[in-house]
């Protein structure tokens, strides 16, 4: 029998799980290691963020759901990893720590024959000073406790704005090196659906700042779509939904300091400024979660499984080079350790080879450009394709990984709501294919123009509502939920 242990129950980590439950069966040990008892539908977190969801519409309890699957749950953090085993084993193992009340504090190490590391990311509040609703002076909506905390700080703005008084929102990113546009980007169009709602839009000050080249960036290096029967770009996309809302933005900014109500930052011309705010939501920088890595000796050899920045090395070509001669053969496609070759990376916890976006920096030295995502879709497909990978491995079928998933080889698309009222609502729903441009493919704008669309509409929000029970549903592995899609 073989054990396999998922560090993360995230969803790329709980979709590795889930296929592995269906194909291998109680067979062969799955166990599923994670810091908190819940599965979050993390996208969903904006409108709980804004007061139009409770917490309970996004969660569910993780444990039952593992024990009818047959999958062992362990509520843990994942400490250090020993590929090797040590001088007392000689099969690999993962020290944890558990943090569920009973046991809180206590170390245990778990065997494994495979190891997927799905541990997603560090919230890295602390790489930007007085970022952060823990001992800072901004909200996130990153888990379901920080927009629980968004909303009344939100609530408590319309209140005072109901008495006549005048409210700055700021929205965007929280440092010069962030990820997760997206996110901050829907929830800044559910902030201006929610004012108007409550008929207080008119003293609301609402402004953007990211660390975008331009609106539309998000990361992927911009983005030409089809749209109404003609081509248009990401950035025009992006400003037309902000002109029609009143919207300002800053980009090419990299907030570098916050004290309460007021942001300080950098922008690309090496020029530092200011920002005054009542409400700010910036999403932090993202880091590895801080696994080490041990041989069979004792030995530290974190550095040479993972990449400086705390996320695991995979089978992508590191190797420095400058913008023009990245490639999407240059990302991953079984994620499989080139070390360890039972030792996987999903989601966000595999370092990816280099930005998407061109890296660009002040004159300064600060770099000021999006990394790249790694989030939604593609953790779907990515955490699939290894489940694929280790149940033929774990039967024999094959010798070395044979699915793949690579991010120049699969589409993603995006809905960011508008508003969330079932008649008034709306919706921006982007496609995008593939992710990592192929300049060799599609040589005019690096993506399929047939697949590369956005639209807005009320459609589209109906899409993200149904979107939002359909993976709940599928996640709790309701009756035929490996039908749905990913």
């Amino acid at each position: 029998m073989a054990r396999i242990v998922i560090l993360g129950a995230g969803i790329s980590g709980h979709t590795v799980a889930r296929y592995l439950s269906l194909w291998l069966g109680r067979k062969h040990q799955v166990t599923v290691v994670s810091p908190k008892p819940k599965w979050n539908w993390i996208p969903s977190n904006v409108w709980v963020g804004c007061g139009e969801m409770t917490v309970e519409q996004v969660t569910f309890d993780l444990a039952p759901v593992y024990a009818k699957a047959g999958v062992e749950f362990v509520q843990a953090r994942a400490l250090s990893t020993h590929p090797e085993g040590d001088a007392t084993r000689a099969r690999p193992f993962v020290r944890v720590e558990y943090t569920e009340s009973s046991r809180a504090g206590q170390t245990e190490d778990l065997d494994y024959d495979y190891l997927v590391n799905a541990t997603g990311p560090k919230l890295n509040f602390g790489g930007t000073p007085g970022l952060g609703p823990e001992g800072g002076h901004t909200v996130s909506v990153c888990t379901p406790e920080h927009a629980l905390q968004a909303n009344a700080q939100l609530q408590q703005c319309i209140q005072a704005m109901k008495k006549g008084e005048r409210r700055r929102f700021v929205v965007g990113t929280g440092h010069g090196m962030c990820t997760c546009q997206g996110a901050a980007f829907e929830y800044i169009y559910n902030v201006d659906y929610v004012l108007r709602k409550a008929g207080v839009r008119e003293l609301a000050d609402i402004v953007w700042i990211s660390n975008e080249y331009e609106l539309g960036d998000f990361g992927m290096g911009g983005v030409h779509i089809h749209r109404g029967g003609y081509v248009t770009n990401g950035k025009i996309f992006a400003e037309s939904l902000m002109v029609e809302r009143g919207i300002g933005w800053i980009t090419r900014a990299a907030v570098n300091k916050v004290e309460p109500g007021k942001l300080h930052y950098e922008t690309l011309d090496g020029a530092y400024h200011e920002l005054d705010f009542d409400f700010a939501m910036l999403i932090p920088p993202f880091a590895g979660v801080g696994l080490k890595a041990f041989d069979k000796a004792g030995a530290d050899i974190t550095g040479e499984v993972f990449a400086p920045n705390g996320f695991m090395k995979v089978d992508a070509d590191y190797q420095p080079k400058a913008f023009e001669e990245w490639s999407k053969n240059d990302w991953p496609k079984t994620y499989e350790s080139p070390k360890y070759k039972n030792v996987f990376a999903v989601g966000i916890a595999f370092a990816p080879p280099h930005p998407i976006s061109k890296v660009m920096k002040s004159p300064n030295g600060t770099q000021i450009s999006p990394t790249p995502p790694r989030t939604g879709m593609p953790s779907a497909a990515i955490g699939r394709a290894v489940a694929a990978n280790i149940r033929d491995l774990v039967s024999g079928k094959i010798k070395t990984p044979v699915h793949t998933a690579s991010m120049g080889e699969m589409g993603a698309a995006c809905v960011a709501s508008t508003g969330s009222d079932i008649f008034k609502g709306t919706a921006a729903t982007m496609t995008v294919y593939p992710v990592v441009p192929d300049y060799e493919t599609y040589p005019e704008y690096g993506r399929d123009p047939s697949l590369t669309f956005g639209e807005i509409g009320l459609a589209g929000h109906w899409m993200k509502w149904i979107l939002h029970y359909v993976f709940m549903y599928q996640a709790k592995l309701r009756p035929g939920w490996s039908i749905l899609p990913d």
